[in-house]
Protein backbone atom coordinates (compact mmCIF):
# COMPACT_ATOMS: atom_id res chain seq x y z
CA UNK A 1 0.00 0.00 0.00
CA UNK A 2 2.61 2.76 1.19
CA UNK A 3 5.04 1.75 -2.20
CA UNK A 4 1.66 2.49 -4.44
CA UNK A 5 1.21 5.54 -2.21
CA UNK A 6 4.84 6.67 -3.58
CA UNK A 7 4.20 5.77 -6.63
CA UNK A 8 1.02 7.91 -7.17
CA UNK A 9 2.46 10.65 -4.94
CA UNK A 10 5.29 10.60 -7.45
CA UNK A 11 3.25 10.94 -10.67
CA UNK A 12 0.47 13.60 -8.96
CA UNK A 13 3.35 15.64 -8.19
CA UNK A 14 4.92 15.09 -11.56
CA UNK A 15 2.16 15.35 -14.01
CA UNK A 16 0.56 18.74 -11.63
CA UNK A 17 4.31 20.88 -12.47
CA UNK A 18 4.74 19.63 -15.79
CA UNK A 19 1.10 20.80 -16.85
CA UNK A 20 1.75 24.57 -14.77
CA UNK A 21 4.85 25.11 -16.57
CA UNK A 22 3.52 23.67 -20.29
CA UNK A 23 0.13 25.70 -19.42
CA UNK A 24 1.78 28.59 -18.12
CA UNK A 25 5.62 29.37 -19.03
CA UNK A 26 6.35 27.09 -22.54
CA UNK A 27 5.21 29.62 -25.62
CA UNK A 28 3.79 26.89 -27.65
CA UNK A 29 1.18 24.19 -27.98
CA UNK A 30 2.00 21.52 -25.48
CA UNK A 31 2.14 18.03 -26.12
CA UNK A 32 1.45 14.56 -24.12
CA UNK A 33 -1.24 12.43 -24.59
CA UNK A 34 -2.53 12.73 -20.27
CA UNK A 35 -2.81 16.59 -19.21
CA UNK A 36 -4.23 17.71 -16.45
CA UNK A 37 -5.60 21.31 -18.19
CA UNK A 38 -6.92 19.05 -21.51
CA UNK A 39 -8.94 16.52 -18.42
CA UNK A 40 -10.31 19.31 -16.56
CA UNK A 41 -11.85 20.96 -19.54
CA UNK A 42 -13.09 18.14 -21.61
CA UNK A 43 -14.93 17.07 -18.16
CA UNK A 44 -16.52 20.76 -17.27
CA UNK A 45 -16.87 22.38 -20.92
CA UNK A 46 -19.22 20.02 -22.07
CA UNK A 47 -22.03 19.83 -18.91
CA UNK A 48 -21.26 23.29 -18.50
CA UNK A 49 -22.06 24.22 -22.85
CA UNK A 50 -25.15 21.33 -22.10
CA UNK A 51 -26.43 23.53 -19.22
CA UNK A 52 -26.26 26.98 -20.89
CA UNK A 53 -27.78 25.77 -24.05
CA UNK A 54 -31.08 25.13 -21.69
CA UNK A 55 -31.76 28.67 -20.87
CA UNK A 56 -33.57 30.39 -23.30
CA UNK A 57 -33.26 33.68 -23.34
CA UNK A 58 -30.41 34.23 -25.47
CA UNK A 59 -28.54 37.82 -22.77
CA UNK A 60 -28.92 35.12 -19.63
CA UNK A 61 -27.18 32.19 -21.93
CA UNK A 62 -24.49 34.24 -23.26
CA UNK A 63 -24.02 35.60 -19.52
CA UNK A 64 -23.87 31.97 -18.09
CA UNK A 65 -21.47 30.97 -20.65
CA UNK A 66 -19.22 34.08 -20.17
CA UNK A 67 -18.37 32.92 -16.87
CA UNK A 68 -17.37 29.68 -17.80
CA UNK A 69 -13.76 30.77 -18.95
CA UNK A 70 -12.89 33.03 -15.69
CA UNK A 71 -14.45 30.84 -13.52
CA UNK A 72 -12.62 27.89 -15.53
CA UNK A 73 -9.01 29.52 -14.94
CA UNK A 74 -9.71 29.57 -11.17
CA UNK A 75 -10.87 25.93 -11.15
CA UNK A 76 -7.65 24.98 -13.07
CA UNK A 77 -5.25 26.56 -10.80
CA UNK A 78 -7.24 25.08 -7.79
CA UNK A 79 -6.91 21.87 -9.31
CA UNK A 80 -3.27 22.14 -9.14
CA UNK A 81 -2.83 23.02 -6.07
CA UNK A 82 -4.92 19.84 -4.75
CA UNK A 83 -2.75 17.96 -6.94
CA UNK A 84 0.43 18.88 -5.35
CA UNK A 85 -0.89 18.78 -2.15
CA UNK A 86 -2.59 15.33 -2.44
CA UNK A 87 0.88 14.41 -4.10
CA UNK A 88 2.95 15.13 -1.22
CA UNK A 89 0.60 14.03 1.19
CA UNK A 90 1.00 10.40 -0.39
CA UNK A 91 4.47 10.87 0.01
CA UNK A 92 4.51 11.91 3.73
CA UNK A 93 2.27 8.69 4.32
CA UNK A 94 4.35 6.45 2.55
CA UNK A 95 7.38 7.23 4.37
CA UNK A 96 5.02 6.38 7.64
CA UNK A 97 3.66 9.60 8.35
CA UNK A 98 7.32 10.99 10.32
CA UNK A 99 5.37 13.17 12.62
CA UNK A 100 4.29 14.19 15.85
CA UNK A 101 0.63 15.06 15.80
CA UNK A 102 -0.86 15.71 19.24
CA UNK A 103 -3.77 15.03 17.59
CA UNK A 104 -2.80 11.30 16.30
CA UNK A 105 -4.86 11.13 13.29
CA UNK A 106 -3.33 8.35 11.05
CA UNK A 107 -3.05 9.31 7.57
CA UNK A 108 -4.75 13.08 8.06
CA UNK A 109 -1.82 14.64 9.56
CA UNK A 110 0.01 13.99 6.19
CA UNK A 111 -2.64 15.96 4.35
CA UNK A 112 -2.79 18.21 7.04
CA UNK A 113 1.12 19.30 6.48
CA UNK A 114 0.97 19.20 3.10
CA UNK A 115 -1.37 21.77 2.43
CA UNK A 116 -0.17 23.88 5.41
CA UNK A 117 3.38 23.78 4.04
CA UNK A 118 2.07 24.55 0.32
CA UNK A 119 0.42 27.44 1.48
CA UNK A 120 3.47 28.37 3.44
CA UNK A 121 0.94 28.75 6.40
CA UNK A 122 3.59 27.99 8.96
CA UNK A 123 1.33 26.89 12.16
CA UNK A 124 4.16 24.69 13.79
CA UNK A 125 1.49 22.59 15.57
CA UNK A 126 2.96 18.99 13.69
CA UNK A 127 6.50 18.65 14.18
CA UNK A 128 8.53 16.25 11.54
CA UNK A 129 10.50 13.98 13.48
CA UNK A 130 12.69 12.94 10.01
CA UNK A 131 15.60 14.26 7.99
CA UNK A 132 13.23 13.25 5.43
CA UNK A 133 10.13 14.58 6.13
CA UNK A 134 11.96 17.65 6.95
CA UNK A 135 13.63 18.15 3.34
CA UNK A 136 10.54 17.81 1.76
CA UNK A 137 8.60 19.97 4.37
CA UNK A 138 11.18 22.87 2.97
CA UNK A 139 10.94 21.88 -0.86
CA UNK A 140 7.05 21.66 -0.81
CA UNK A 141 6.97 25.12 0.69
CA UNK A 142 9.49 26.76 -2.17
CA UNK A 143 7.37 24.61 -4.23
CA UNK A 144 4.45 26.56 -2.64
CA UNK A 145 5.93 30.30 -3.04
CA UNK A 146 7.00 29.42 -7.00
CA UNK A 147 3.34 28.28 -7.42
CA UNK A 148 2.21 31.85 -5.83
CA UNK A 149 4.17 33.56 -8.19
CA UNK A 150 3.31 31.59 -10.80
CA UNK A 151 -0.32 32.07 -10.07
CA UNK A 152 0.47 36.32 -9.81
CA UNK A 153 2.51 36.58 -12.81
CA UNK A 154 -0.25 34.36 -14.79
CA UNK A 155 -3.30 36.59 -14.51
CA UNK A 156 -1.85 39.95 -15.87
CA UNK A 157 -0.45 37.80 -18.95
CA UNK A 158 -3.74 36.20 -19.57
CA UNK A 159 -5.57 39.70 -18.98
CA UNK A 160 -3.57 41.57 -21.58
CA UNK A 161 -3.53 38.82 -24.48
CA UNK A 162 -7.48 39.17 -23.87
CA UNK A 163 -7.69 43.08 -23.83
CA UNK A 164 -5.44 43.46 -27.08
CA UNK A 165 -7.81 41.11 -28.83
CA UNK A 166 -10.80 42.77 -27.92
CA UNK A 167 -9.60 46.15 -29.26
CA UNK A 168 -9.79 45.32 -33.24
CA UNK A 169 -13.04 43.61 -31.72
CA UNK A 170 -14.50 46.60 -30.57
CA UNK A 171 -13.12 48.81 -33.33
CA UNK A 172 -15.24 46.58 -35.75
CA UNK A 173 -18.54 47.24 -34.22
CA UNK A 174 -18.77 50.99 -35.78
CA UNK A 175 -16.94 49.64 -38.98
CA UNK A 176 -18.93 46.50 -39.67
CA UNK A 177 -22.08 46.55 -37.61
CA UNK A 178 -23.05 43.84 -35.00
CA UNK A 179 -22.71 41.20 -35.77
CA UNK A 180 -20.10 42.27 -37.84
CA UNK A 181 -20.56 41.26 -41.84
CA UNK A 182 -18.43 41.31 -45.26
CA UNK A 183 -21.15 43.34 -47.13
CA UNK A 184 -21.48 45.76 -44.25
CA UNK A 185 -17.64 46.19 -44.01
CA UNK A 186 -17.65 47.13 -47.65
CA UNK A 187 -20.52 49.27 -47.74
CA UNK A 188 -19.48 51.63 -45.25
CA UNK A 189 -15.76 52.02 -46.79
CA UNK A 190 -17.94 53.10 -49.84
CA UNK A 191 -16.36 56.88 -49.87
CA UNK A 192 -13.56 58.83 -50.84
CA UNK A 193 -10.92 57.77 -49.23
CA UNK A 194 -12.35 54.52 -48.14
CA UNK A 195 -9.87 52.22 -50.18
CA UNK A 196 -6.98 53.33 -47.72
CA UNK A 197 -8.75 53.11 -45.05
CA UNK A 198 -9.78 49.52 -45.82
CA UNK A 199 -6.03 48.78 -46.24
CA UNK A 200 -5.45 50.00 -43.13
CA UNK A 201 -8.04 47.88 -41.11
CA UNK A 202 -6.85 44.87 -43.32
CA UNK A 203 -3.25 45.40 -42.22
CA UNK A 204 -4.48 45.88 -38.88
CA UNK A 205 -6.54 42.32 -39.16
CA UNK A 206 -3.41 40.31 -39.93
CA UNK A 207 -1.10 41.58 -37.48
CA UNK A 208 -4.28 41.02 -34.99
CA UNK A 209 -4.90 37.18 -36.61
CA UNK A 210 -0.82 36.76 -35.66
CA UNK A 211 -0.90 37.63 -32.60
CA UNK A 212 -4.26 35.69 -31.77
CA UNK A 213 -2.31 32.80 -33.24
CA UNK A 214 0.34 33.32 -31.10
CA UNK A 215 -1.33 34.15 -27.46
CA UNK A 216 -4.33 31.24 -28.20
CA UNK A 217 -1.79 28.66 -28.90
CA UNK A 218 0.33 29.53 -25.69
CA UNK A 219 -2.50 30.13 -23.84
CA UNK A 220 -5.93 27.77 -25.31
CA UNK A 221 -7.97 29.07 -22.15
CA UNK A 222 -8.54 32.12 -23.85
CA UNK A 223 -10.56 31.04 -26.57
CA UNK A 224 -13.09 30.02 -23.86
CA UNK A 225 -13.09 34.17 -22.80
CA UNK A 226 -16.22 35.46 -24.63
CA UNK A 227 -16.42 39.45 -25.90
CA UNK A 228 -17.19 41.98 -23.65
CA UNK A 229 -20.32 43.02 -26.02
CA UNK A 230 -23.31 41.00 -27.21
CA UNK A 231 -23.31 39.74 -30.99
CA UNK A 232 -19.40 39.71 -30.79
CA UNK A 233 -17.10 36.98 -30.85
CA UNK A 234 -13.82 36.24 -32.06
CA UNK A 235 -14.64 33.96 -33.87
CA UNK A 236 -17.27 36.04 -35.74
CA UNK A 237 -14.72 38.90 -36.23
CA UNK A 238 -12.00 36.70 -37.79
CA UNK A 239 -14.88 34.92 -39.92
CA UNK A 240 -16.16 38.36 -41.15
CA UNK A 241 -12.43 39.63 -42.07
CA UNK A 242 -11.96 36.37 -43.71
CA UNK A 243 -15.28 36.55 -45.47
CA UNK A 244 -14.34 40.41 -46.51
CA UNK A 245 -10.91 39.36 -47.56
CA UNK A 246 -12.80 36.48 -50.08
CA UNK A 247 -14.87 38.86 -51.80
CA UNK A 248 -12.60 41.21 -52.01
CA UNK A 249 -9.78 38.51 -53.83
CA UNK A 250 -12.93 37.12 -55.98
CA UNK A 251 -14.68 39.54 -57.26
CA UNK A 252 -14.35 43.24 -56.24
CA UNK A 253 -12.14 45.49 -58.66
CA UNK A 254 -9.89 48.97 -57.64
CA UNK A 255 -9.32 47.67 -53.87
CA UNK A 256 -6.42 46.18 -52.25
CA UNK A 257 -6.44 42.86 -53.31
CA UNK A 258 -2.63 42.47 -52.64
CA UNK A 259 -3.21 42.79 -48.70
CA UNK A 260 -6.56 40.94 -48.89
CA UNK A 261 -4.55 38.08 -49.82
CA UNK A 262 -1.88 38.45 -46.72
CA UNK A 263 -4.68 38.97 -44.60
CA UNK A 264 -6.93 35.82 -45.48
CA UNK A 265 -3.84 33.69 -45.67
CA UNK A 266 -3.05 34.85 -41.86
CA UNK A 267 -6.59 34.60 -40.30
CA UNK A 268 -7.30 30.84 -42.11
CA UNK A 269 -3.77 30.13 -40.84
CA UNK A 270 -4.98 31.42 -36.75
CA UNK A 271 -8.63 29.55 -37.56
CA UNK A 272 -7.11 26.33 -38.52
CA UNK A 273 -4.19 25.81 -35.57
CA UNK A 274 -7.04 26.84 -33.46
CA UNK A 275 -9.40 24.20 -34.90
CA UNK A 276 -6.73 21.74 -34.12
CA UNK A 277 -5.83 22.68 -30.19
CA UNK A 278 -9.71 21.20 -29.79
CA UNK A 279 -9.18 18.30 -31.67
CA UNK A 280 -12.06 20.35 -34.05
CA UNK A 281 -12.18 17.97 -37.36
CA UNK A 282 -13.18 20.19 -40.59
CA UNK A 283 -16.50 19.44 -41.81
CA UNK A 284 -17.66 18.90 -44.96
CA UNK A 285 -20.95 19.19 -44.98
CA UNK A 286 -21.88 22.98 -44.02
CA UNK A 287 -24.78 24.99 -44.33
CA UNK A 288 -25.05 27.32 -47.36
CA UNK A 289 -24.05 31.06 -45.49
CA UNK A 290 -24.42 32.46 -48.61
CA UNK A 291 -27.29 31.11 -51.38
CA UNK A 292 -27.44 32.32 -54.86
CA UNK A 293 -30.00 34.71 -54.51
CA UNK A 294 -28.44 36.21 -51.23
CA UNK A 295 -25.44 36.97 -53.75
CA UNK A 296 -27.28 39.03 -56.14
CA UNK A 297 -28.51 41.15 -53.10
CA UNK A 298 -24.93 41.37 -52.27
CA UNK A 299 -23.86 42.47 -55.72
CA UNK A 300 -27.00 44.86 -55.92
CA UNK A 301 -26.08 46.27 -52.89
CA UNK A 302 -22.39 46.87 -53.03
CA UNK A 303 -23.07 48.55 -56.57
CA UNK A 304 -25.88 51.28 -55.44
CA UNK A 305 -23.32 52.10 -52.44
CA UNK A 306 -20.51 52.59 -55.14
CA UNK A 307 -18.05 49.45 -54.72
CA UNK A 308 -17.12 47.99 -58.33
CA UNK A 309 -17.93 43.85 -58.33
CA UNK A 310 -17.02 41.92 -61.35
CA UNK A 311 -19.92 41.21 -63.22
CA UNK A 312 -18.74 38.31 -65.14
CA UNK A 313 -20.70 35.12 -63.95
CA UNK A 314 -17.37 33.73 -62.24
CA UNK A 315 -17.07 35.58 -59.07
CA UNK A 316 -20.08 33.19 -57.29
CA UNK A 317 -17.39 30.37 -58.11
CA UNK A 318 -14.59 31.69 -57.06
CA UNK A 319 -16.03 32.97 -53.80
CA UNK A 320 -17.48 29.59 -52.69
CA UNK A 321 -14.26 28.22 -53.65
CA UNK A 322 -12.49 30.94 -51.38
CA UNK A 323 -15.31 30.57 -48.68
CA UNK A 324 -14.55 26.49 -48.52
CA UNK A 325 -10.90 26.82 -47.51
CA UNK A 326 -12.28 28.03 -43.95
CA UNK A 327 -15.69 27.61 -43.17
CA UNK A 328 -15.10 23.87 -43.01
CA UNK A 329 -13.16 24.94 -40.06
CA UNK A 330 -15.52 27.58 -38.46
CA UNK A 331 -18.56 25.91 -38.18
CA UNK A 332 -17.83 23.02 -36.06
CA UNK A 333 -15.14 25.46 -34.35
CA UNK A 334 -18.15 27.48 -33.60
CA UNK A 335 -20.32 24.74 -32.71
CA UNK A 336 -17.87 23.67 -30.26
CA UNK A 337 -17.76 26.99 -28.04
CA UNK A 338 -21.32 28.18 -28.94
CA UNK A 339 -20.01 31.36 -30.66
CA UNK A 340 -22.36 31.26 -34.18
CA UNK A 341 -20.75 32.30 -37.11
CA UNK A 342 -21.91 36.10 -38.98
CA UNK A 343 -23.91 35.90 -41.80
CA UNK A 344 -22.54 37.23 -45.36
CA UNK A 345 -25.35 39.83 -45.22
CA UNK A 346 -27.86 40.50 -42.67
CA UNK A 347 -31.02 42.44 -44.18
CA UNK A 348 -32.50 42.61 -41.43
CA UNK A 349 -32.58 46.07 -39.43
CA UNK A 350 -30.43 46.40 -36.85
CA UNK A 351 -28.22 48.28 -34.80
CA UNK A 352 -24.60 48.78 -33.34
CA UNK A 353 -23.82 47.59 -30.08
CA UNK A 354 -22.70 51.43 -29.46
CA UNK A 355 -25.58 53.19 -30.99
CA UNK A 356 -27.88 50.51 -28.72
CA UNK A 357 -26.28 52.08 -25.57
CA UNK A 358 -27.28 55.48 -26.43
CA UNK A 359 -30.97 54.67 -27.65
CA UNK A 360 -31.37 52.93 -24.10
CA UNK A 361 -30.03 55.60 -22.16
CA UNK A 362 -32.35 58.02 -23.93
CA UNK A 363 -35.66 55.66 -23.39
CA UNK A 364 -33.75 55.70 -19.37
CA UNK A 365 -33.95 59.06 -18.96
CA UNK A 366 -37.86 59.54 -20.61
CA UNK A 367 -38.88 57.03 -18.27
CA UNK A 368 -37.27 58.55 -15.27
CA UNK A 369 -39.07 61.85 -16.09
CA UNK A 370 -35.82 63.44 -17.63
CA UNK A 371 -35.07 64.81 -20.58
CA UNK A 372 -34.68 62.33 -23.19
CA UNK A 373 -31.36 63.47 -25.14
CA UNK A 374 -31.80 60.75 -28.39
CA UNK A 375 -29.02 61.27 -30.23
CA UNK A 376 -29.78 62.68 -34.33
CA UNK A 377 -28.40 59.96 -35.65
CA UNK A 378 -30.80 57.44 -33.74
CA UNK A 379 -33.93 57.21 -36.04
CA UNK A 380 -37.28 55.50 -33.92
CA UNK A 381 -38.44 53.70 -37.14
CA UNK A 382 -36.47 51.45 -39.39
CA UNK A 383 -36.90 49.47 -42.46
CA UNK A 384 -34.31 46.40 -44.16
CA UNK A 385 -34.41 49.81 -46.95
CA UNK A 386 -33.18 52.44 -44.38
CA UNK A 387 -31.28 50.06 -41.85
CA UNK A 388 -29.23 52.02 -38.50
CA UNK A 389 -26.20 52.59 -40.03
CA UNK A 390 -23.92 55.84 -39.34
CA UNK A 391 -22.37 55.84 -42.79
Amino acid sequence: MRTFSLILGVLCLFYALLDAFQTVILPRRPSGAFRITRVFYVLTWQPWKIFAMRIRDPRKQETVLSIYGPLSLVGLIGVWAVTLVFGFGLLFYAVGSPFHDPLMLPGYSDFYVSGTTLFTLGLGDVVPLSWFARTFVVLEAGVGLGFVALVIGYFPVLYGAFSRREVNISMLDARAGSPPTAVELLRRHAFEGGEEALLQLLEQWERWSAELLESHISYPLLCYFRSQHSKQSWLAGLVAVLDTCALLIAGVQEQPARQAQLTFTMARHALIDLSQIFSVDPQQQIPDRLPAETFQQIHDLLCASGVRVCRDGDTEKRLKKMRKLYEGYAFPLGDYLCMPLPPFYDERAKIDNWLSVARVRAEAEAEGGGKASTPAFISRKHTAEDPEHIF
